[in-house]
């Protein structure tokens, strides 16, 4: 208990520290606080592409607060939603921290909290200056945080972690592009030689016959040499000599096979399809309603459930829970498909009793209108679900519609 109130008031300190409203946090963790070692974004274009479209369309996704199904606001989805610091918006955040977690294995970031103890700001972090260790005293997980002003302590409930996956005695998540560290290697290798011969001027071979006298050996020698240095012109073979180009053993294709391969590698660590690296050989999807289905579930679910678990975890009190208040990404507008595709859905699903009017127009981003719309309707042909069968009218064999009895 003591030592809970001494990080306690190392982390009062810390906030009171802060510049007010403003959070100038330059003073605290230095010059790099916003910032991460950039070096593997800025200098592979694979890397830089999967981790852009991840993280974008992570933070693309609607997210809202709900209780059963109904969208529900209080203090801390409007500062997950509207304004996690005075810094970002929504977005940028999310965006950050998904960057954050697939460059360097983990994304994280301080909740602030006021004196009710709800969420008024949420702050990333550079994952180099962040430990996770366990307190001996109750076996809690707390974090350290070394920066240019000290050392500060937050525990696990005032601090999001987004990662990707830890072994049974890790708190930090595997760094994906130490798992690639060696294909990298290797691609860039590949780059280097292929641009030296590119960058190479062509090489040639002069042969003289045996009664060629050193005179005209030289005169032959200078016109060729003019003839390199100005890249082209006429060139007169003349009698006794000969001048042939040597072969480069440079081919394209060795570069492309080498690109290929780094691209399925990258693909299958960050888990994602080939063809989101503009990668077609071996893709056997039929469609790209497939290669999205195959993303959301194999990629996006199990991210997007990370983040909802620590948002409702760390983010709700006991009591929010407790009334079934739940944060959620909107992932179902990435399985829309194409118009035909969502037409017969949602055709099926509205004659079956499956989805209401109402529903289907929230799915397509359309305001809701209530009444029927907001009914169960079965085929027959539609009726409200829940009305008794005796009251439906059928058309007769005549073509006249009664009742029937």
């Amino acid at each position: 208990m003591r030592f809970y109130q001494r990080i306690k008031q190392k982390v009062v300190g810390a906030y009171l520290g802060w510049q007010g409203k403003t959070y100038d946090f330059s003073n605290w963790v230095g010059r790099k606080f916003w910032g991460i070692d950039n070096s593997n974004l800025a200098t592979n274009e694979t890397i830089f592409s999967v981790i852009t479209r991840l993280s974008n369309t992570l933070a693309s996704l609607p997210l809202k607060m709900y209780q059963d199904y109904d969208v529900k606001h209080n203090q801390a989805s409007d500062v997950l939603i509207n304004n996690p610091n005075p810094n970002m918006h929504r977005s940028d955040f999310i965006n950050k921290m998904e960057v954050s977690r697939n460059e360097t294995g983990n994304g994280y970031a301080i909740i602030m909290r006021d004196i009710r103890f709800q969420p008024e700001a949420l702050i990333p972090i550079d994952p180099s200056y962040v430990t996770p260790f366990i307190n001996s005293d109750d076996e809690s997980l707390w974090y350290e945080i070394t920066g240019v002003g000290g050392t500060y302590y937050f525990h696990n409930m005032n601090m999001l972690h987004v990662k990707h996956i830890t072994g049974a005695s890790r708190w930090k998540g595997i760094n994906p592009i130490e798992v690639l560290k060696n294909t990298l290697k290797y691609d860039r290798a590949v780059q280097e030689f292929s641009l030296s011969e590119m960058e190479k001027k062509d090489s040639f071979k002069i042969k003289y016959d045996a009664n060629l006298d050193e005179e005209k050996q030289k005169r032959v020698t200078e016109s060729f040499r003019d003839f390199y240095r100005e890249n082209g012109g006429i060139l007169f073979e003349e009698p006794g000599v000969e001048i042939n180009r040597l072969e480069r053993k440079y081919f394209a294709s060795d570069t492309l096979k080498s690109e290929q391969i780094t691209k399925t590698r990258v693909a299958n660590v960050f888990n994602v399809p080939v063809s989101f690296l503009n990668e077609s050989e071996g893709q056997s999807y039929s469609s790209n309603e497939q290669m999205m289905i195959q993303f959301v579930q194999m990629t996006l679910t199990p991210t997007t459930t990370q983040y909802e678990q620590e948002f409702n975890r760390k983010l709700l009190s006991e009591e929010d829970r407790k009334k079934g208040y739940y944060f959620k990404f909107n992932i179902m507008g990435l399985l829309r498909g194409d118009t035909a595709a969502r037409t017969a859905f949602y055709q099926t699903m509205l004659r079956t009793g499956g989805m209401k009017p109402d529903e289907v127009r929230r799915f397509e981003d359309l305001p809701p209108v209530g009444g029927n719309a907001d009914k169960l309707w079965v085929s027959g042909d539609l009726y409200p679900i829940d009305m008794d069968p005796k009251d439906r009218k059928t058309t007769s064999k005549g073509g006249e519609n009664n009742e029937q009895k």
